[in-house]
Order: C-alpha cells, then sequence, then structure tokens
C-alpha cells in the first residue's frame, strides 16, 4: 500500500441541531470575533446574539459576493481595526473561503500577492492564521475541511487560491438543518459541485487508500441526493448532500481535483458565472474527455463504476451515463456555459490558463488545450 498523508479540521461536527449546541466552542475561539455572513447578515443574527450571549464581542463582515483581493483586503482592514482574535464563517462556499482567507491574512506581514498562488509568489504564511470556524449553509464546496481559499484577482482575470496547510479551520460545522430550503439553483448548482468534488479525488492521480473510501461511499448518495432535492423538498436528502459535500472537502484536501475544477477557476475569473454552476455544466463532459483520453486500465475502471452509479440513478445504459447527466442537469434548470455567459473569447483563454492551474496538476490524463477547448464546446 502507498503512503499517504491526510489533514482535516482540528474538529468536525456533523449533525442537525450541532450549529446551536457548538456555540459554546465557536467562543472558545476567541473573546472578540470577526463574524462573516452572507450578504444577508440577519439570517445569523441568532449566533451572533448567542455568541454575544457567551460574553463573546461580535463585529460584523458581509460577503456579498464571489470574494476577490479588494473583498478579502476590506475584511482583513476590519479583523485589524477590531482587534479580533478569531474569524467565523456562516453561509456558502464563498462566505467560508472569505472568512478562511481573513484568517489567514490578518496577522500576516507580507502584501497578500505574495502568497496567492499562479498570480503572486504562492509563498507559506509568514504568521500563524487566526483560529478559524466554519458553518456552511450550503452543500457544496466542502470550504470547512479545505486548507486554502480561492480568490479572484481581476485585474488577471484569474481565480486563484490562497493556500497553507495552517489554513484548515479548527472547527467545522455541518449541520444539515442550516441548508433547508436553500433555493432552488443554488441546490443545483452547489449539489453538483459537490458530486464533482468526489468523482475528482476518486479518479486523480494523487488518490489514496483513504480518499479512495470516502469518495466510493460518496458518489453515488451524492447523486441519489441532488436527484431526490431537485423533486421535491426533503431533509434525508439535505442530510445526505451535506455529508457528501463534506467528504469532498475531505477528498480533494488530500487528494486533488482535475479538469472540471481546473478549466471552472479560470472560467469563473474571466466571467461573473457562479463556481457550482460551471462545475455543473462540465462535469460529464470533464468525465467523457478523461475516458477517451486515457489509456490505464485502473483509471477505465474508475471511471467505468461512475458510469455504472450515474446510470443506475438516472436510469441509462453505462455507455449514456455521461450524456443522462447532461440532459437531467439541464432539464433542472441548470444553465450550459453559454447561458451562463462564458463566451467563446473565455473559453479559449481558459483553455490556456487551465494548464498552470492547481487542479490541473491531479487530473489522471494529460490534455491538450484543444482537448479542452472540446470539452468546453460539448457544454455550452
Amino acid at each position: 500500500m502507498t503512503a499517504f498523508a491526510f489533514a482535516t479540521a482540528d474538529m468536525i461536527r456533523f449533525g442537525r441541531g450541532e450549529a446551536a449546541q457548538s456555540v459554546p466552542a465557536l467562543a472558545a475561539l476567541g473573546a472578540r470575533v470577526l463574524l462573516v455572513t452572507g450578504a444577508n447578515p440577519s439570517r445569523a443574527d441568532w449566533l451572533k446574539q448567542a455568541l454575544e450571549g457567551e460574553g463573546v464581542v461580535v463585529t460584523g463582515f458581509v460577503v456579498a459576493k464571489e470574494p476577490d483581493v479588494g473583498l478579502i483586503e476590506s475584511g482583513v482592514a476590519a479583523a485589524r481595526e477590531a482587534g479580533v482574535g478569531a474569524v467565523i464563517s456562516i453561509g456558502g462556499g464563498a462566505v467560508v473561503d472569505a472568512g478562511k482567507a481573513i484568517a489567514a491574512l490578518a496577522p500576516a506581514t507580507r502584501p497578500m500577492l505574495d502568497h496567492l498562488e499562479v498570480v503572486g509568489k504562492g509563498m507559506p504564511l509568514d504568521v500563524d492564521p487566526l483560529p478559524f470556524g466554519a458553518l456552511p449553509t450550503t452543500a457544496g464546496t466542502g470550504a470547512e475541511v479545505t486548507k486554502n481559499a480561492v480568490i479572484a484577482v481581476p485585474e488577471a482575470q484569474r481565480k486563484v487560491s490562497l493556500r497553507d496547510p495552517r489554513m484548515l479551520p479548527m472547527l467545522a460545522i455541518v449541520d444539515p438543518a442550516l441548508t433547508d430550503n436553500c433555493p432552488r439553483g443554488v441546490t443545483l448548482a452547489s449539489g453538483l459541485d459537490a458530486v464533482t468534488q468526489v468523482i475528482e479525488p476518486y479518479l486523480s492521480s494523487k488518490a489514496n487508500p483513504l480518499t479512495d473510501a470516502i469518495c466510493r461511499d460518496a458518489i453515488p448518495k451524492g447523486l441519489v441526493a441532488i436527484r431526490q432535492i431537485m423533486a421535491g423538498e426533503d431533509p434525508e436528502a439535505r442530510d445526505a448532500l451535506a455529508w457528501v459535500s463534506l467528504c469532498g472537502g475531505l477528498a480533494l484536501a488530500n487528494s486533488g481535483l482535475g479538469v472540471v475544477h481546473g478549466l471552472a477557476g479560470p472560467l469563473g475569473g474571466l466571467s461573473n458565472a457562479p463556481h457550482g454552476a460551471i462545475c455543473g455544466a462540465l462535469l460529464p463532459h470533464g468525465l467523457r474527455m478523461n475516458a477517451e483520453a486515457g489509456d490505464d486500465l485502473v483509471l477505465a475502471a474508475r471511471i467505468a463504476e461512475v458510469q455504472g452509479w450515474i446510470a443506475q440513478v438516472f436510469g441509462s445504459a453505462p455507455a449514456d451515463a455521461f450524456a443522462a447527466l447532461h440532459n437531467w442537469s439541464r432539464e433542472a434548470g441548470l444553465p450550459g456555459l453559454d447561458a451562463q455567459g462564458i463566451s467563446d473569447a473565455a473559453r479559449a483563454q481558459a483553455a490556456k490558463d487551465a494548464v498552470s492551474s492547481s487542479s490541473m496538476k491531479a487530473n489522471p490524463v494529460a490534455l491538450t488545450e484543444e482537448q479542452l477547448l472540446d470539452l468546453m464546446e460539448r457544454a455550452r
């Protein structure tokens, strides 16, 4: 058996009701806290009040969009001005990533660009991050257990990672009740992202026995759950999808991703399309491209497993599984790349940029620029 390492959050708490029950543990992160929320901070009033009831001084910071350099710099300034000793995020993946980046950079002495990958120097943090706690309210990114934060750099038209092993959260609280009644479009896009993030690590060139075990169980669960939720609100399916999202974060943090995320990063930086929707549109075609380009028997067997799981859930023959996933996603309301406002020029640039993305390094097959363009053409 190949040697491997596995890193994750200091503590993970999973289950309905865990958010409320974990308030004392969150309060223990620091006496003064920056509470990072989504566009409607009133949704987190219950947590703010509960923390204040524990004697914590709470300063709010709103993240109304996917984080970019300017937003993170504002958050770092707010954290420093308030003299906080910890950061807590409650919201979707963008909110969790923003809080993680703010916690990492608030104590730092170097400029942010020194630490960003691709567009910066990619240097390790020079000071340990502030303690960070995360409560996801969508089931998608698994950012509550990853060691990076995705940040848009508008001048470079790229989305890149701030990455350091010390960025793993101190406390990750996954309470599926926080995802109940999430809007349909958000549920679909984030749910497909969650499924992508257990499929890609399973096919990754960096897969290991522990991530294999996590993904092999989670892939069929995620496919079933997203189909059930899109048919109607279902608490048990919400529980399952929250679990799959957590599994995706655990897996990608330790085995990497692949071509879907390798393209999604550049495409997101070149457009205003949401990350989950891009991943959902690319997924069936990324799988097909890896199947067509790969000649490794182990990879072929794994892709065949994934085809079988998709075929079983969406009622197709295994050979038609990728088409079935594409058709179901579109019928459920997921827009293609054109409808997401992603232009021909953006796709051409993304094919060039994907080569240097961190996610692409774990793809099980080396793909050319022409193959990446073909993949995106199929996802239009």
